[in-house]
């Protein structure tokens, strides 16, 4: 089952601006948001949207003004151009893990099941989380467990892991698991969730590929085209949130002699929009959702 999508009004009214344009929904998933765009657009608006999980085809909507592609977003401006599409009037990319892929207990998403150590998106993929888990260096393992799970103690569990991977395969999330049953429970579920987070952006290249579409969709954008971006923590959304200000990730963009710089974007609102309460209610996976809308300026 796919989630109710997130900030689903707002960030539809955000992006759709002219009803007879040309949109993007980078991540299709159950189609909520790609539905919604398209009750907002003309006979004459188009809609494109991406997902490289095949279970999102079967969600697949029929309607001339719609086309899905089976890709992952990272691939915005080639996947668009075959389409001859080289401007648009909106790209929306909502970047949570969608329930379908944490209900499904056997793609190894989820803490809450027992399941192969999986967690790819795309599962035409070679890397994946056992992958990571058995045969990184230490060092590294420590560095994705610190960065993408932001763990302090990340060098001791690295070194747990491959203390234990010398003896047996760690195949499993439940063997996984096991080998942190010494943390107190009341720390368990959130350290496990750190892990998972840190394993799952490794395998598919989150923060990279995320970007890799900030990039492309600025080019792709026409001037007054907006970016509505939703973010689930704090990587995904300090990415978006520095490129919406200075089109960088890291470090200061070149000022002149008055301390002014070329912005890329207005933002269209100065702090994230969150969920309501109402929201968060119906769907407790909203909790952490950040929604940041940029117009673009040139």
């Amino acid at each position: 089952m796919y989630h109710n999508p997130v900030l689903l009004k707002k960030s539809v009214d955000d992006l759709v601006t002219n009803p007879d344009g040309i949109y993007v929904d980078c991540t299709f998933g159950g189609g909520g948001h790609s539905s919604e765009i398209l009750s907002r657009l003309s006979a004459k608006g188009k809609l494109y949207a991406f997902d490289q999980d095949l279970d999102a085809l079967k969600n697949t909507i029929d309607d001339p003004r719609f086309t899905l592609i089976n890709q992952n977003f990272r691939f915005l401006e080639n996947a668009l151009m075959m389409y001859g599409v080289s401007k648009v009037d909106g790209v929306l990319a909502d970047f949570g893990v969608s329930s379908h892929q944490f209900d499904e207990a056997e793609r190894g998403f989820s803490t809450r099941s027992n399941a192969p150590l999986d967690m790819r998106m795309n599962v035409m993929q070679l890397l994946d989380a056992k992958k990571v888990i058995n045969e990184y260096e230490e060092e590294h393992l420590a560095d994705i467990l610190y960065q993408y799970g932001e763990i302090r103690e990340s060098r001791k569990l690295a070194r747990e892991i491959v203390n234990h991977r010398k003896l047996k395969p760690i195949e499993t999330t439940e063997d996984l698991k096991k080998l942190f049953s010494y943390i107190p429970q009341f720390k368990q579920n959130k350290v496990f969730a750190q892990i998972f987070q840190a394993i799952r952006i490794e395998v598919n290249q989150e923060l990279e590929v995320i970007k890799e579409l900030l990039v492309q969709a600025h080019r792709m954008l026409k001037p007054g085209g907006r970016l509505v971006a939703i973010s689930y923590h704090s990587l995904e959304d300090r990415l978006v949130k520095r490129f919406l200000k200075n089109g960088m990730f890291e470090g200061e963009p070149a000022r002149d002699i008055y301390g002014n710089y070329d912005k890329t974007f207005d933002l269209l609102q100065t702090k994230a929009v969150v969920p309501d309460s109402e929201e968060i209610k119906e769907n407790s996976r909203s909790r952490s959702a950040k929604l940041r809308t940029g117009i673009k300026l040139k």
